[in-house]
């Protein structure tokens, strides 16, 4: 692990799209292999698992090759590709802390941001089921425990937070209930805005919270009555000009929120006291001296709230932390630069997509260390979880086969990312 990671090689390609010319030889021989199994595949297997066995309770993890638009649907249970569809689209950061739970119909929907928006993307048939514009390129967005709402954090230009509602039952299903424009709290230096960033939900639903990363706060909103509860100034470290809060993750025993910080020349990590959910309490600043990896992005917190794991992708793993201790645990190689990842269903394992090595690594959280990797598409980037599975798609799967091959299809379905891959978004 390194700790020296140059930016520039990290974050080469900010707001670009970027796409493979030609063909490789790589692409050739792999794309190859597959594309008799896609022309003659019918399905995928079930949209649930029936066996009884360990698929019933894992489900299947889904991973967006952000750069051939293709999703590969991985068998949570076997750890086995069973298809690799051409989705049109990408995701960087799918909405994915309560997801597995809430999907065990086809018929409910996965929440990606795309374009300059949030999409639904139906779990049996990929297709979309809903959309909603948000002024943004750069968009987050998580669902709450019940399923009926999903809130939005649209950064620049819009500085604006969305309820949307997500409940697919409902006559008013994919539609804007509630917004805040914040636009008017302006932001550090020349800022226009907060730039609410990244959205996480407590476990009791009651309460979402919103790392502002132009605001230095950190902003606490009634789900319900989807206004701002709570603001909490979020003060620099020594020798930074801001602190930059801009990703968090609330644990699932409802005590802790994990918050990353683009913040100095490393980055930081700061563990919240959110024991009173709407009054959330700093208690550690975590640094690289204290052993953290460089440039926190994204985090997830284990089963048992005790381990929280930082993707940590400036220094090629994933930072463990003890979270009663508030310290480093350890720190886990993942071989390449990885943004963000998902638990399974059962909530055993991670997943890593490792968008530098085209591969997912598979942490177990029993053991905290990457016990597997499975190779994916080109440059994964987002990544969440059901427990039902997609219907097969023969033509599908022959576009995925075709993009795999780096045959470009269309240039639609953009995300925001960070790092190498399509981004293609404006802001």
């Amino acid at each position: 692990m390194s700790d020296d990671t140059d930016d520039e090689a990290l974050y080469p390609n900010r707001g670009r799209a970027t796409r493979p010319t030609g063909v490789s030889r790589r692409r050739l021989l792999s794309g190859s292999a597959a594309a008799g199994a896609a022309v003659t595949a019918g399905c995928m297997g079930s949209t649930t698992d029936d066996s009884g066995g360990d698929g019933d309770a894992e489900g299947t993890i889904f991973v967006f090759n952000t750069d051939e638009k293709t999703v590969s649907v991985i068998d949570a249970a076997t750890h086995e590709v069973v298809a690799t569809p051409h989705l049109g689209a990408t995701a960087s950061f799918p909405s994915n802390q309560y997801a597995p739970g809430l999907t065990d119909e086809p018929t409910n929907p996965l929440w990606l941001n795309v374009d300059r928006g949030v999409r639904a993307i139906e779990v049996g048939s990929l297709s979309s089921v809903a959309a909603v514009e948000t002024g943004s390129g750069a968009n987050w967005q998580e669902l709450t425990p019940d399923g009926a709402h999903l809130v939005v954090s649209a950064r620049e230009p819009a500085h604006t937070q969305y309820r949307i509602d997500a409940d697919r039952e409902s006559g008013s299903f994919g539609e804007v209930t509630a917004e805040i424009d914040r636009a008017d709290e302006g932001g550090i230096g020349d800022r226009d805005g907060p730039g609410p960033c990244d959205v996480t939900i407590h476990p009791d639903g009651a309460y979402a919270y919103v790392p502002d990363i132009f605001g230095d706060t950190l902003s606490v909103i009634d789900v319900e009555a989807f206004e701002l509860a709570e603001q909490v100034a979020v003060s620099p470290t020594d020798g930074a000009d801001a602190a930059r809060p801009w990703m968090g993750t609330a644990a699932p025993d409802g005590e802790t929120l994990l918050v990353e910080h683009d913040e100095g020349a490393t980055g930081t990590e700061s563990v919240w006291d959110v024991s009173d959910p709407a009054a959330p309490v700093e208690r550690a600043r975590l640094t690289a001296d204290d052993g953290l990896g460089r440039r926190p992005l994204t985090s997830e917190i284990g089963p048992d709230s005790a381990f929280g794991y930082v993707f940590t992708p400036g220094s090629n793993d994933v930072t463990v932390l003890d979270l009663d201790a508030r310290a480093v645990a350890d720190r886990l190689d993942v071989g390449g630069s990885a943004f963000v990842g998902t638990w399974g269903p059962s909530r055993e394992r991670l997943y890593v997509p490792v968008q530098t090595a085209d591969e997912v690594a598979v942490i177990d959280h029993a053991d905290r260390e990457v016990v597997e990797t499975i190779p994916v598409g080109s440059r994964p980037y987002g990544a969440t979880a059901a427990t039902a599975r997609p219907d097969g798609d023969a033509a599908a799967n022959v576009r995925g086969t075709m993009a795999s091959l780096g045959i470009d299809l269309d240039d639609g379905g953009t995300t925001y990312c960070i790092g190498n891959c399509a981004c293609g978004h404006r802001l």
